[in-house]
């Protein structure tokens, strides 16, 4: 994964999309910025951004996917593999339905997905340093670079979907006593039931979670 370093941008996907415009890079590509100063969050909510703490954007082509991953739910297998990553560094991080990094009850960071022709660019917002109030931080002390190196290469190993998933279905009771946003409107997770293809039924209506 090519890598590009800022010391400050206003958003790192907004400029890896102006790159991928400008067909100026090759994929797989990251771009990563010490600081952001108009961050995008889920629901085109802004992101509020203090210096040290990880801002990330990354696009990779779809052929170069795992042939079983579903869009839709492309959010919940880019995000569990970084929980994935975490986890191996020492920290007990997990990951809200679908794209939201926790310690505890306590937020420490998003995930964001779209899907842009035949690309796929996911935006990683993650306090490691410094945390805003209302949210928290990650509980270890870790090297972005070493976080880095280990995440990119654990999606090189393209891990099937199916594999992904299983692991997530095991820790999304801990979902239950929070909530999500579908159309606007905030919706409990406590009857959602979690269907095979990482959507969510919840009250006869299946909900998806890219964003």
């Amino acid at each position: 994964m090519k890598t590009l370093f800022f010391k400050t941008l206003p958003s790192t996907q907004t400029y890896l999309k102006e790159l991928l415009k400008e067909r100026n890079s090759s994929l797989p590509i990251a771009v990563v910025a010490e600081m952001q100063t108009a961050g995008i969050g889920s629901r085109d909510n802004s992101w509020s951004s203090q210096e040290g703490n990880l801002f990330l954007s990354f696009a990779i082509s779809i052929d170069e996917l795992a042939k079983d991953l579903k869009l839709e739910s492309a959010s919940i297998y880019f995000s569990y593999i970084l929980k994935e990553t975490l986890e191996k560094f020492g920290s007990n991080v997990w990951l809200k339905w679908p794209n939201d990094f926790y310690i505890d009850d306590k937020k420490i960071g998003g995930m964001i997905t779209n899907v842009v022709n035949d690309i796929i660019i996911c935006g990683v917002g993650l306090n490691i340093i410094n945390k805003p109030d209302g949210f928290s931080k990650l509980d270890i002390e870790i090297d972005k670079n070493k976080l880095l190196e280990e995440y990119f290469q654990n999606l090189e190993k393209k891990q099937l979907w199916k594999q992904v998933f299983s692991k997530y279905e095991l820790q999304f009771y801990r979902n239950r006593k929070y909530f999500t946003h579908v159309n606007g409107l905030r919706i409990s997770l406590s009857e959602a039931s979690l269907q095979d293809d990482g959507s969510l039924n919840i009250n006869g209506e299946k909900v998806y979670s890219l964003r």
